[in-house]
């Protein structure tokens, strides 16, 4: 275990603020997801969103870890902020959610993307010599152009990640794949007009989340929840916040635009 309880009846509240496979690592909050699904002490789960996604494999990920925990006890999510994309899919695993009238929510969707430096590696007169085992070994390189073959495959990925973030919005939100899929335009939505349309159960804010999960699990309404935060790694200790931020952003945004990499995120976050 990575924490204690000192009594039983705990709601826990967990924070997952930031681009998941960034800020939010899909380990880390694994293992927290686990700990708390073996606890006895700790009798239903706040999951306190701000995310506008991320990753689409810590996204996956990490809405499994969250169902496992739905399993045994009440899950509830609460959107403060933006509950997008791989955000929004978190919530799905939550039994209700409780949004802010003015947050942003949805944008369910799928993007994959890659930049392609052939011209300028040609400019600077750099050039790679590739040896593969098949054709779609080195497929999503950044230093040539993809074949007409690769967008095909990509976009047959695109499609089937797409299809599987429906199916979960329609099992979660109790709507066919028909009325799921007229949500999934990639576009967001605020908290009130998700209300509207189903795709949070209550507005309010996290008191009112803290609340649901405790009547939920039929427990006292705690005067103060029980907050589960990640240890912060040593660099963060040794950098101090800003410093460690600083230097994970530098090596995530490098890796980010030298791979090909899918993502669920809203438009205008993966340029």
């Amino acid at each position: 275990m990575i924490f204690r309880f000192r009594r039983r009846g705990q709601v826990a509240v967990v924070e997952l603020f930031g681009v998941i496979g960034g800020a939010v690592r899909s380990a880390v909050y694994g293992r927290i997801f686990d700990d708390i699904r073996r606890s006895r002490a700790i009798r239903a789960l706040v999951v306190d969103i701000d995310s506008p996604g991320g990753s689409a494999i810590a996204s996956e990920y990490l809405h499994y870890s969250l169902s496992r925990v739905a399993e045994s006890k009440p899950v509830v999510g609460f959107i403060g902020g933006m509950g997008a994309s791989g955000g929004y899919m978190l919530s799905c695993a939550a039994k209700r959610v409780v949004a802010l009238p003015g947050s942003l929510i949805g944008s369910i969707g799928v993007i994959s993307m890659r930049p392609i430096l052939q011209e300028l590696l040609d400019r600077m007169g750099i050039s790679f010599s590739v040896n593969k085992s098949a054709p779609l070994k080195d497929m999503g390189a950044f230093y040539r152009q993809p074949t007409s073959e690769e967008e095909t495959r990509m976009q047959a990925l695109v499609d089937e990640l797409y299809a599987s973030f429906v199916a979960k919005v329609a099992e979660a939100r109790h709507m066919t794949k028909e009325q799921a899929q007229a949500h999934a335009t990639g576009e967001v939505f605020t908290g009130l007009r998700s209300l509207e349309i189903g795709l949070v159960d209550e507005l309010g804010d996290l008191d009112r989340a803290v609340e649901v999960a405790a009547g939920l699990a039929n427990v006292p309404v705690p005067r103060r929840p029980f907050y589960i935060r990640p240890r912060r790694p040593l660099r963060a200790r040794l950098l101090g916040g800003f410093g460690a931020s600083l230097a994970e952003t530098l090596v995530e945004e490098t890796e980010r635009r030298l791979m090909n990499r899918v993502f669920y995120l809203p438009p205008g976050w993966g340029v």
